[in-house]
């Protein structure tokens, strides 16, 4: 089927701000803003941040092109182990493997207006692999990620979507897209930070 409509005409995200390590700001009401890039690393820096104030965290909302999916996904399993809400507002970007991170919010909102998209994922390694070892790593990759949109409550079918487009481009999810493989849980317009 034709891809949705892009919604990258709504992002209003700094690009540049995009490009950095990701940060953790806790702002009012216990809506704790995730924005940048995923990093090896970022899953460390969340856990401390939770630790140091997850009692208050309530809402974790996203702004990121995404990254590490080991760090998404451990993100995500944090998220959910103490029952905070994702969210993606309107003007916002979840791209890559930040779908992966948004899965744990134990409720998950998103904005009319926000980007969430996902691709193939790759090695950013510059090693060698031998192909036949490229090819079971990705496979195994595949497996895990699909375990972790099962266990998150999300159709696995999802991420159908990544595999079908390259790593330069982006499949953005539409708003019925969102609900039927139930990436979101609450369907609403999120107003823009």
């Amino acid at each position: 089927p034709p891809p949705p409509a892009d919604p990258r005409e709504f992002v209003t995200a700094d690009e540049a701000r995009l490009r950095q390590p990701m940060a953790f700001t806790l702002g009012a009401g216990g809506v704790m803003t995730a924005e940048g890039s995923i990093e090896p690393g970022s899953a460390a820096r969340f856990a401390a941040e939770i630790a140091e104030r997850g009692e208050y965290v309530k809402t974790v909302s996203l702004n990121s092109p995404g990254g590490a999916l080991d760090d998404a996904m451990a993100m995500a399993k944090t998220v959910r182990e103490l029952g905070i809400a994702t969210v993606v507002v309107d003007g916002a970007l979840c791209a890559s493997s930040c779908p992966l991170f948004f899965a744990g919010g134990k409720t998950r909102s998103a904005g009319e207006k926000a980007a969430i998209g996902v691709h193939q994922f790759y090695a950013a390694t510059l090693s060698e692999t031998a192909p036949e070892q490229a090819m079971a790593d990705a496979q195994a990759t595949t497996a895990r990620i699909s375990r972790h949109l099962s266990e998150m409550g999300i159709d696995p079918a999802l991420w159908l979507h990544a595999l079908d487009t390259p790593p330069r481009a982006l499949y953005y999810l539409s708003p019925d897209e969102l609900a039927e493989y139930k990436l979101v849980t609450k369907v609403s317009s999120v107003a823009s930070k």
